[in-house]
């Protein structure tokens, strides 16, 4: 059990290692079978899929596939070979067993295949899963000026930018941001999960009424490595490896966007449920980019978020037909092209308190972001190319946007390159790329 667990042992293990490391959730190692919140059936049915999967195994490597103590699984492991579904093959090194199926084995674990094919580490009781998402988002310190500087060191912006997007970080609330395309929208979306601090514990899966919700995902989910301050004492300290820390997820969707992926998506052939979008970003930054141009009406899916921005849970309805509560406790960002007022009503923009504009650089800026980012890819400080193309904004009558240094001068290097000649800023080179990136010239 984790932390949260009434038993006594369990929450001296788990106060004890939040202490040493800046987490809020510690995942305790569990002690026995029933601090697993699993039963005895279920175990053994994981412990047969996964000698199925990967063969001949011994105890401890068991041990390792499904995140369970080996002290805990050892006896079942000898249950089940006298029950002849298993078989000592040979021994192993530190008092162990090298492990196989018998035919009856077999059979046996191609019966639970058939009811689950999951395998790998054992899931967590959803209960277990809710009190985590609580006491780590709970933990989380309001934003200040320096760490919102911080965390958008890498990108340009306006100045009072900040004084807009800090107190709609620490409402913990929604927000939008909106404005032109190509003016760093979603890379300061991005950023912002950077904010929120340290990283966070989640489980490989959970389990509830029989139900297994896979909710660690690659794409969104990076392991982070136990901090090095403390790390011998922490070595003894051990954890459930049923959860994995990783940093604060930041899940981004954009026109690929459907509802299915806001519920709880069954497959009928390994009868594994994946977890939603919002279930993955918990803790973290769920941001809806490109909003307004999904393939589902813009009013049908706000419509769906209207409850769990109000209340801060969300409620899913598993294969069973079963309804679960689950926290809703993300950093939830609209970022969109268009007027807000333009795409919703004002009901659901009284949910989403914060509507921050980002405009287009000013000349300065403008200036700044040339110079960064022609060092960056190697060209020779060459300040008129920054007047040049300001020049050229003028003359055009359009509007500078914050990509376009990168993308002019992504063009002039892949020219220099094709024409095999030193790497610079010509007014020649610069004239062509223009032509070549706005088609309307």
């Amino acid at each position: 059990m984790t932390v949260a667990t009434e038993d006594t042992q369990s929450v001296d293990a788990g106060l004890f290692g939040s202490l040493l490391t800046d987490d809020t959730f510690w995942p305790a190692e569990t002690q026995s079978v029933a601090e697993t919140g699993l039963s005895d059936s279920y175990i053994d049915g994981l412990l047969l899929k996964t000698v199925l999967t990967v063969g001949t195994v011994s105890g401890r490597n068991l041990s390792e596939q499904i995140g369970l103590p080996f002290k805990t699984i050892d006896p079942m492991l000898d249950a089940l070979r006298v029950r002849k579904l298993l078989v000592h093959v040979r021994p192993a090194p530190f008092n162990d067993y090298f492990y196989s199926l018998t035919e009856l084995g077999q059979q046996h674990a191609q019966t639970q295949m058939k009811r689950c094919s999951y395998v790998g580490p054992a899931p967590v009781p959803l209960a277990d899963y809710v009190l985590s998402v609580e006491a780590q988002s709970a933990g989380i310190d309001p934003v200040t000026q320096d760490q919102l500087r911080r965390a958008l060191a890498r990108i340009s912006y306006h100045q009072d930018l900040l004084d807009s997007l800090g107190p709609a970080i620490n409402s913990n609330s929604g927000l939008f941001l909106f404005g032109e395309p190509g003016n760093g929208k979603t890379t300061i979306a991005r950023c912002l999960t950077e904010c929120l601090g340290q990283e966070i514990w989640i489980p490989h899966a959970i389990l509830d009424d029989g139900n297994l919700i896979k909710l660690q995902d690659d794409a969104f989910h990076r392991s982070a490595p136990m901090p090095e301050t403390n790390a011998k004492i922490l070595k003894a300290q051990q954890w459930d490896h049923r959860w994995l820390r990783v940093q604060r997820p930041t899940v981004i969707v954009g026109g690929e966007l459907v509802m299915d992926n806001l519920e709880v998506r069954f497959d009928p052939r390994s009868n594994i449920c994946e977890a939603p979008l919002q279930m993955k970003s918990n803790c973290g930054c769920l941001l809806i980019d490109d909003f307004g141009r999904q393939r589902i009406a813009p009013e049908e899916l706000l419509n769906r978020w209207i409850v769990p921005l109000e209340n801060h849970c969300d409620y899913l309805t598993l294969p069973t037909g079963k309804k679960i509560q689950i926290p809703f406790e993300q950093l939830l960002i609209f970022s969109t092209n268009l007027d807000p007022h333009q795409l919703v009503d004002e009901a659901f923009l009284r949910r989403v308190p914060y509507k921050i504009f980002v405009g287009d650089p000013s000349a300065d800026e403008y200036r700044m972001l040339m110079k960064s980012v022609a060092r960056q890819m190697g060209f020779p400080e060459t300040p008129e190319a920054a007047e040049f193309m300001l020049s050229f904004y003028q003359k055009q009558n359009r509007k500078p946007r914050r990509c376009h240094p990168r993308d002019i001068l992504k063009q002039i290097e892949s020219f220099c390159r094709y024409r095999q000649l030193p790497l610079g800023i010509r007014p020649e080179y610069l004239d062509r790329a223009c032509r070549t990136y706005f088609s309307n010239l």
